[in-house]
């Protein structure tokens, strides 16, 4: 695993970092950054003048009302981008061109053109790019690797990962419900999913045969998708994803919600119905909505492991799953738990990953090659169901750290 805790060496100054888009990513971000040592955060970039002067004031920092403001305005060394999809492609050039770090919030991308156009960027700058965060940076996931990796199970041969959420359901900006803006399940939460895959199964992904769905008029986006996986050495997978409030993975994963607390059936808050199809509700009040909701939604830490739905993993000598705690092993040994600890969350996680790769003490893995490799997986699971044949995925490379 990458992502070391060690302490920062305090004879370097600290990577000052600015935050593009005070949403409901960044707000998730703040506590991770600030937590950091390596970090200081001197400035955030935010259009709706309200937030941005909000964000301001909690954070003390100097506000800006663009990017490209912030960019000419506040001395910076790294940017962290959390604005929406489509306008990543322009913040993320702009930052590389002014020789700044960058790390993106996932999807990198609306469509392939322009992540391809920013890899490329990237190795031109020389700079660490960065996209993140996935759940693969959970510390569940990143265990499940490292015992891959370390061969006393043998070669992984299967993944299966089943989330079952309210996702289409929950407060939303139009833009994340619309495919060609890189909206809707696929591309938004199936980037979690291949990303978790790939990084089990060693990243090449050979082709893809899915079928997407969407089943609600009221609520018109990609909601739900079955994708089945291959890998050049042999491997396979299956993603499945239903975001439409029914059955939760919660069932499935002893009760522990995506960010690592306990929440039995009676105490959830699963949204069944669109906010925007009651009457009573505008779009305007839909996005005043989604901005309350953002301020507490993704928890800056947990009791638990988060538990991004349930994925078991299927190698030649036994099987992993996750447990509360950690994992569950599986072997003719019996059944045998790793216990992990719940003091770094996988924001966390990130943030050391970015800081090793900005300060030469480890490749990142989850680069722009990496990221740009995972939203193929999500274009050619969009193509074979709209197609109804197996596709090729692009851009594929092995995990290399």
């Amino acid at each position: 695993m990458n992502a070391s805790p060690v302490s920062p060496d305090p004879r370097r100054k600290p990577v000052r970092i600015g935050i593009a888009g005070y949403g409901a990513a960044a707000l998730a971000f703040v506590p991770a950054i600030l937590a950091h040592p390596g970090f200081e955060l001197v400035a955030v970039a935010e259009p709706i003048e309200s937030v941005c002067d909000e964000a301001a004031k909690a954070l003390a920092v100097a506000a800006y009302a663009s990017v490209p403001a912030m960019l000419a305005g506040a001395q910076l060394d790294a940017i962290y981008i959390g604005t929406p999809t489509e306008m990543h492609s322009v913040h993320v050039l702009g930052a590389l061109a002014a020789g700044k770090h960058v790390l993106v919030e996932k999807p990198m991308a609306a469509n392939l053109d322009d992540a391809k156009a920013m890899v490329d960027a990237a190795a031109t700058a020389g700079t660490v790019f960065l996209v993140g965060h996935s759940h693969s940076y959970d510390l569940p996931i990143q265990t499940m690797r490292a015992l891959i990796s370390g061969g006393t199970l043998g070669r992984v041969r299967m993944v299966n990962t089943w989330c079952y959420t309210d996702w289409i359901y929950r407060p939303r900006r139009p833009d994340e419900l619309v495919t060609g803006l890189g909206g809707g399940v696929t591309y938004r939460q199936g980037a979690h999913q291949f990303d978790i895959i790939r990084l089990l199964c060693g990243g090449k992904v050979k082709s893809v045969k899915a079928r997407t769905f969407d089943m609600d008029p009221a609520r018109r986006a990609i909601g739900a998708h079955t994708v089945f996986i291959d890998f050049e050495d042999g491997a396979a997978a299956t993603a499945v994803y239903n975001g439409y409030g029914g059955f939760s993975s919660m069932d499935l994963c002893f009760d522990v919600s995506e960010w690592g607390f306990a929440q039995p059936e009676g105490a959830r808050n699963f949204a069944r119905r669109p906010l925007a199809n009651s009457n009573a509700v505008s779009a305007v009040d839909e996005q005043a909505a989604k901005r309350q909701r953002g301020k507490t939604a993704i928890p800056g830490s947990a009791p638990l492991q988060p538990f991004f739905g349930m994925t078991l993993v299927s190698c030649e000598k036994g099987d992993i799953r996750q447990s509360p705690h950690g994992l569950f092993v599986y072997s003719a040994e019996g059944k045998q738990e790793i216990k992990l600890p719940a003091d770094r969350s996988p924001r966390d996680l990130v943030m050391a990953e970015f800081y090793d790769a900005i300060t030469g003490r480890a490749p990142a893995i989850h680069d722009g090659r990496w990221g740009l490799a995972n939203l193929a997986v999500c274009d050619a699971a969009i193509a074979s169901s709209a197609s109804g044949r197996e596709e090729a995925a692009l851009y594929q490379v092995a995990v290399h750290a």
